[in-house]
């Protein structure tokens, strides 16, 4: 019998992050996908860029999401509710389930530097309040898929026969890129999955669609049970292209914003602040700085 050859997917929108900052938190940010149009983006919710040193993210609920930070340059200072604390460096990678309720801050090491993104992913709604769960995936123990010119951080999901470290309530695909100029990489991903390929460095061709440094090229759902592929191939000839791809299957249920809480409804989020306010995320730890 003969498999199915993945059919090639295309880019349906690129979109160029917002730059922003200073503010009272971060040196600078940047939002590189916008929480204004979840039926384009879901089950990607928002993906924020932020260059800091002092204050930084100080003690803060999430509720219903799960956030995913990465560490791009400085390091990383963290703690939160379930008694965790310690510092991540570049390349490293925190994967937080903020279920049920959660409160954590992020702070540059010794108040020095860190530069990071941190992407916001969507729950169904039986899985909103799942138990917190927090994971730190080292760099140094990332599976990778490496060949001449690339190398593939595999961080959650399967790629080139590869499994990610990373354990998730919603299958997703998450993959850190590295192409020298020239080369080429094409994963293959589910057909249903929306993906998105975020330039951090570099220029790339995405799905025949080129994408500069700070911008995110968007393939949407192709329908089919099929596999599908996206193309990346790195175009900048003075430098390797970074790249961060993640894919995704839309949950497609109803999606409302509350500040750090992410529900299905007005009514949870007005529930998730009370239930805040009474205490019941566990109370803010104690921690003296690392």
């Amino acid at each position: 019998m003969t498999a199915t050859a993945p059919v090639r997917r295309t880019v349906d929108r690129v979109r160029t992050k917002t730059l922003g900052g200073p503010t009272e938190q971060v040196d600078r940010n940047a939002l590189v996908i916008a929480p204004n149009e979840v039926h384009n983006t879901d089950p990607f919710l928002l993906m924020a860029e932020d260059w800091f040193s002092t204050p930084g993210f100080e003690w803060h609920p999430h509720r219903g999401l799960e956030t995913v930070t990465v560490v791009l340059d400085g390091k990383l200072e963290h703690g939160d509710s379930l008694g965790h604390a310690g510092a991540l460096e570049p390349g490293d990678i925190q994967w937080m389930t903020a279920g049920s309720g959660i409160i954590h801050r992020e702070l540059a090491y010794h108040n020095e530097f860190a530069h990071t993104l941190q992407l916001w992913l969507n729950l169904p709604g039986d899985k909103r309040m799942v138990d917190t769960r927090y994971q730190d995936l080292r760099r140094a123990e990332q599976a990778t898929v490496a060949s001449p010119g690339v190398l593939v951080r595999v961080v959650s999901g399967d790629t080139s026969g590869v499994h990610g470290t990373a354990e998730t309530h919603w299958p997703i695909t998450g993959l850190m890129v590295t192409l020298e100029p020239g080369s080429s990489y094409t994963p293959v991903l589910p057909a249903q999955d929306r993906t998105f390929a975020y330039v951090v460095a570099g220029a790339a061709t995405i799905g025949g669609t080129a994408v500069g440094d700070g911008q995110i090229a968007w393939s949407d759902p192709m329908g089919g049970d099929e596999p599908s592929s996206l193309d990346l191939l790195a175009t900048d000839p003075e430098q390797p292209t970074t790249l961060m791809l993640f894919s995704g299957k839309p949950i497609r249920e109803p999606i409302v914003f509350g500040g750090p809480f992410v529900m299905g409804s007005r009514a949870e989020i007005e529930q998730a602040f009370a239930d805040y306010r009474r205490g019941r995320f566990g109370q803010v730890p104690r921690l003296a700085r690392l």
